[in-house]
């Protein structure tokens, strides 16, 4: 579901008690942990339990399992996610009772009010590189308000409020939130067409991010990896407006020619020279914020060691999109080396999967073996002609090498079959495929 944003977004302080629908979800966890350090009185729901309402629990927020509607009877503004339907008991309370509804990047927005926001964009590694600059920040003195689409490694968590004037903030381009935010400065990674259930064709999607670049303060700045086409030529137009863009390119790594990172690619060479670009542009040394890119570890869901039992390696990755399918499993095969990559791929969405399936197959002809999951649903409903034997029938390596599974309880089973000592075990999806990757270890465990 797709909430309009309001006229004027008021800050954080001025929305009164807020409920979050769906507030176990990676975008609205963390913006509910930014509300309640600055002292927001929280609530939320969620279909299943986690270690992520856990943590919301403990940090004061007061939160549901299921929907209900005398769950919102006491709030003053709702906040829902896209994947919220409209008959959503909580939703039409709120309707019914005319509660401030936000969508999510309205309450993103409302918590970066009095903040110079840094927010980055891209159809590819906006997670890794809104992680690398907030590291690169902190290590260079900075202490920056931070909401990311993962949790990082180091910290354990998405988001957290810091006491310094910068908020650094993934801005997705998805459902178009990223058009409200308004930041000082931004990152552009790549503009590849991607959501085209929401913007409809390719030159939409494109004339978005150019949309995105004219919400950028005449004061500040935008930095682009030309490696990527999309990027390259969004630089070009805003450089002709008078717009001051800085280009980076991982084939002039610069300062980071000699550093080893946390992950071998190309792409997330590219990710750390954007990162860099922007906090230098900010005024801050250059060997600390090396220091920072060095020290990075990681964050969850993107290409996150799990564990290795008998001598397999087992990783988990959120890649969900071909060209992010391609570049982990080219970071798989550096880790790897001599062993074979044994990949499970989960399709996310049936309309991505309707549009993208084919070279979604294509891409993982890169790994050694292919297990294909069915489609991950999200806010869709299943279409019987899209399924993941979409994916697997274009994979372009021998049949014995590539299965459909449908049944999510046999992927486990199926890859721990393919597998032997020397082997890297690659999830990847952007869906519950990365619960897969500890139940492998388990079997490999058992023998």
């Amino acid at each position: 579901m797709k909430v309009p944003v309001p006229d004027e977004i008021l800050p954080v302080h001025r929305l009164g008690r807020v409920h979050f629908v769906g507030i176990g979800g990676a975008g609205l966890s963390g913006i509910a942990r930014i509300m309640l350090a600055r002292g927001v009185t929280v609530s939320g729901s969620d279909g299943t339990d986690s270690p992520t309402l856990h943590a919301l629990r403990e940090l004061g927020a007061t939160v549901h399992l299921g929907h209900a509607a005398e769950q919102v009877r006491d709030v003053d503004t709702l906040v829902v996610s896209t994947a919220v339907r409209d008959d959503n008991p909580e939703y039409v309370e709120a309707v019914r009772q005319g509660l401030r509804i936000l969508p999510r990047s309205a309450a993103l927005a409302a918590v970066m009010a009095d903040r110079r926001v840094i927010a980055v964009a891209g159809t590819h590694g906006k997670t890794t590189t809104t992680s690398l600059l907030t590291v690169a920040l902190q290590t260079a003195g900075a202490d920056p308000t931070y909401a990311i689409g993962g949790d990082l490694a180091a910290t354990g968590v998405n988001a957290a409020a810091g006491t310094g004037e910068l908020f650094v903030a993934e801005a997705d381009e998805s459902d178009g939130a990223f058009l409200h935010y308004s930041p000082y400065a931004a990152i552009v990674t790549n503009v590849e067409a991607d959501h085209l259930d929401n913007w409809g064709t390719e030159a939409a999607y494109v004339a978005a991010f150019d949309e995105f670049a004219d919400t950028i303060d005449p004061e500040g700045f935008l930095v682009c990896v030309v490696d990527d086409p999309g990027a390259a030529a969004l630089a070009e137009r805003h450089r002709a407006a008078g717009r001051r863009v800085v280009t980076v390119s991982a084939r002039e790594p610069g300062a980071l020619a000699d550093v080893r990172l946390w992950s071998p690619g190309e792409h997330y060479l590219a990710d750390a020279l954007a990162a860099l670009a922007a906090a230098r542009e900010l005024g801050f040394a250059e060997d600390d914020l090396v220091r920072g890119l060095v020290s990075y570890t990681g964050t969850k869901r993107r290409m996150e060691r799990k564990g290795e039992v008998a001598g397999v390696r087992v990783y988990d990755s959120y890649a969900h999109h071909p060209t992010e399918i391609a570049g982990d499993l080219a970071a798989a095969r550096a880790v790897a080396g001599e062993g074979r990559v044994i990949v499970a791929f989960q399709p996310h969405l049936v309309s991505r999967t309707r549009i993208f399936g084919a070279a979604m197959g294509v891409a993982l002809g890169a790994a050694d073996e292919v297990v294909v999951l069915d489609v991950y649903l999200a806010r869709e409903d299943a279409d019987p002609d899209v399924t993941g034997a979409l994916v697997a029938g274009a994979v372009p390596l021998p049949a014995e090498r590539v299965a459909f599974v449908p049944a999510f309880d046999d992927v486990a089973g199926e890859l721990v079959a393919r597998a032997r000592p020397g082997d890297l075990v690659l999830t990847l999806g952007a869906g519950t495929v990365t619960e897969i990757a500890p139940r492998v270890l388990e079997l490999l465990a058992d023998g």
